[in-house]
Parts: structure tokens; sequence; C-alpha cells
């Protein structure tokens, strides 16, 4: 079936230009609204946790590793977490330092500067104008980047799994509404109030929060037999002799577990979208996901592969809208306020560092009660650049989705689920006059059309 929208594209059969709509949908104030409230439960509840204070810092200019091997700590310090990543033989040294009991940080500050320096890093990277390069840098830091939770789970597993649970919930509720908002918008041009958009998300909630974990559970689940076979062999004499009977079994199961890690951790980024279009459970997000990433999987790497190096680009953008935005004000104020006071209330921001560089704290009370609101002002504003990562993240990933489901199952790009009585989600259609009998058409598709 041609679909009329298909039809009319200019891009005809060629879809990936598609995902630059993605900037102009992600900048809606709504989004946005979700986006900055989920970033302000992690960052509370990041900033909370981090008052017990558990990484180890380092200040030291050399540190003797095993083997008589001197290593060399970066400029200001090094963490647990700069160490883990250099190797174990550092970490082990750093945690048995002196430093070990005085100078410590929190594990939410640490990832969260991990993180920014990893973003910036691979974002900076394409004013190269080198795609392999920028394609290098963005691997490596998805690595990077999964050590360090490996890193934080490893090392601080009870802080990580607290933070885990409130982030997965708060993420989950907002990228659920995003997703749903960015739907609606992409398959129709339609509007969504977020307060439609909010409840969809509640409604939805207990599968948006399987949905990441749920694969990890299945694998879990089909691993136990092969668990059972391992603690057979156990047994004297006779373990040995019946792991290696059972092991088919164990070589039966594994490529099911395989193929649920493998789809799952390649189509991660569809699986809100799933359940924002199709309004289904994890189980058939999961499903759709999956079959998605085995059925077109160099296409669907095309797309991710895009929708990256456009959000970089349009990340570098909004950073450097930031940094002039904070510039400005700051440049202005320099010309009526004294150059000494300012120093003392506001570091001068830079792109690299838009907080500025660390100052010493001000003596008098008014400076300090001063530079703790242009601080909470600044904070904001970088806030809200976060916000339009996150934003973005979920509307080209909604994308995605929308663009894999066309060319996988050949449903078309204006096809999304809304329940037909009394749903309170349903797109808001715009009054139309009834004398038209070719305007009485049906906006919505049904669950039996879209399936």
């Amino acid at each position: 079936m041609v679909h009329e929208r298909e039809s009319l594209s200019p891009f005809g059969s060629v879809l990936f230009p598609h995902i630059f709509r993605s900037f102009r949908m992600a900048v809606q104030p709504s989004k946005l609204v979700l986006a900055f409230a989920a970033l302000t439960i992690i960052c509370v509840t990041g900033r909370l946790m981090d008052l017990s204070q558990t990484v180890v810092v380092s200040n030291q200019g050399h540190v003797s590793l095993p083997g008589g091997i001197m290593g060399r700590w970066p400029q200001g310090g090094t963490t647990e977490l700069d160490a883990y990543l250099r190797s174990e033989a550092e970490l082990r040294t750093l945690l048995d330092s002196p430093q070990a009991e005085t100078a410590k940080t929190g594990v939410f500050r640490t990832l969260w500067e991990f993180a920014d320096a990893e973003l910036q890093t691979t974002t900076t990277s394409l004013t190269a104008f080198d795609i392999r390069q920028f394609t290098s840098y963005l691997i490596n830091s998805v690595l990077r980047c999964g050590r360090a939770a490996a890193w934080a789970f490893t090392y601080h597993t009870i802080y990580s799994l607290v933070f885990s649970v409130v982030a997965l919930a708060a993420l989950s509720l907002a990228g659920g509404a995003i997703c749903r908002i960015a739907a609606i918008e992409f398959a129709r041009d339609g509007k969504t109030r977020l307060g439609q958009a909010w409840r969809f998300a509640r409604r939805r909630f207990a599968s948006l929060v399987s949905a990441p974990i749920g694969p990890l559970v299945i694998a879990g689940l089909l691993g136990l037999p092969i668990v059972a076979i391992g603690a057979l062999g156990n047994i004297p004499y006779a373990g040995e002799l019946l792991t290696g009977l059972l092991l088919p079994l164990a070589l039966i199961l594994a490529p099911f577990i395989a193929v649920i890690l493998i789809g799952a951790a390649a189509g991660l980024n569809l699986l809100f979208p799933a359940i924002a279009y199709e309004d289904s459970d994890f189980f058939d997000a999961i499903s759709r996901c999956v079959s998605s990433v085995y059925a077109r999987p160099w296409r669907l790497g095309f797309y991710t592969l895009a929708a990256a190096v456009y959000g970089a680009v349009c990340y570098l953008f909004v950073r450097f809208f930031s940094f002039a935005l904070l510039g400005l004000t700051y440049g202005f104020l320099q010309v009526g306020l004294d150059d000494a006071k300012l120093q003392a209330i506001w570091p001068q921001p830079t792109f690299a560092n838009l907080l500025g560089a660390s100052a010493v704290a001000p003596k008098m009370w008014s400076l300090g009660l001063a530079a703790f609101f242009i601080r909470i002002w600044v904070l904001g504003v970088i806030g809200l650049m976060v916000s339009f990562l996150i934003s973005f993240y979920f509307t080209a990933s909604t994308i995605l989705y929308a663009l894999m489901r066309n060319r996988v199952d050949g449903t078309g790009l204006d096809e999304v689920y809304e329940a037909p009585e009394g749903d309170t989600l349903a797109l808001e259609q715009p009054s139309i006059p009834t004398s038209d009998p070719a305007t009485t058409h049906v906006a919505g598709s049904t669950r039996a059309t879209s399936e």
C-alpha cells in the first residue's frame, strides 16, 4: 500500500533525511520541560547521595606502580575512575595510597565530569570534518562509558543500584512522554498536550521501566539451566560426567541468550519509541526492536550514525548558544560592575567550562550569597542545554523507529496507534467542516490496521 504522505514526500523512498527534523522537534518547550524535570530529579538525587563521599582522589604527581614503574597522574589529580580506565594496577595503587583516607569526592560528580569530558571530546572531533575519526571517537566513548558503569557497579554497588533505580524511573516517565509527543508529531504533524503525554507515560510506566532491563531478565532466566549444569559439576566423580553429558543443552540455550542480548543492545534506543508508537507492553517492544536489528542491521547502523553526527552538530550549536548567552551577560555586567567583585561572585565562563574556573570562596557573606544565586542560574542554563540532549535522543530515536518499522514491516510513516474511544491521549484534531465528505476520514489508525 502506498501512503499519501510518502508519495508526496520530497525525499521519496530515501528516508534518512527525516532524521534532520529531530532538532526542530527536540527544542519544543513541552519536551524540554519533561527532560529538565527528569534531569533535575537525577541531579538532586546524585548530589544528595554524594554527601557520602566515597571516591578516592589523588593529587600526587607521581605514583609508584607494581614492578617499579612510575606512573604520572594528570594535572589536578585523578579519581578512581581515571585509574580504573587505565589499568587495575593503577586503581589498586590509588586505593592503597594515603589519599584513600582523606581526599575523596562523590560518585555522581565523578561520573558527571567524566561524561561531560567524553561528550565534549566526541562532539568537537567533528570540527576536523572527518566522519571516520568521529565514528572512532564515538565508538570509543561508548565503550569507555560502559567501563565507567562497570566501575561504579563494581566498587560502589549499593550507591549505583539506588541511583540507577531513581534515574531509570525518571527517564522512563520523561522519555516515554517525549517519545509519545514525537510519535504523534512525526506521524501526523499533530499536537499532544504535555498532560496527555504525561498520563500516557504514567499508564505505560511498568512497560517503560521493564523494557531496558527486560532482555537482561530473559537472558538470566535462560541462563539458569546452564548455571544448574555448572552446579551439578560440583558433585564428586559424577558431577563432571553430568556436566559433559548435559553440555549440549547449554550450547542450545547460549545462542538464544546471545541473540537477545545483542539485539537488545543494538536496538536499545528503539524500545521507548516502540511503546510510544504501538501503545504496547515491553514484550512486544523488545520483539519489535530485536527483529528490526536482525532484519536490517546495516540500515539501522546507518540511521544511528546519521542521527549521532547530526546530534553532535546540534549539540555544538546549542553549547555555543549557551556560551554566547552567558558570555554576553558576563561582558555587559563587566562594563558596569567592579571587575574584582564580579570575579568573586562569578568566574568568567568559557566554551569548555560554562561554570567558569573554580574560585576561592568569597569572605563576605553578601558576595557568597550572590555567588550562590548566580551559580544556580548558570546551572539552569547548563541544565537546559543537557535537557536538549535528552530531548534530542528520545526524539531522534522515535524517528529512527518509524523509519525502521517502515522498512522492516512496510508500515506507513503516518501510522501510530490511538485508542478509538474516549482516550485522553488521542490526537487533538483541528476543527473541520462536516460538509465535505472527503474531510470526514478518521485520521487515527487503529491497532487492526497497523498489524
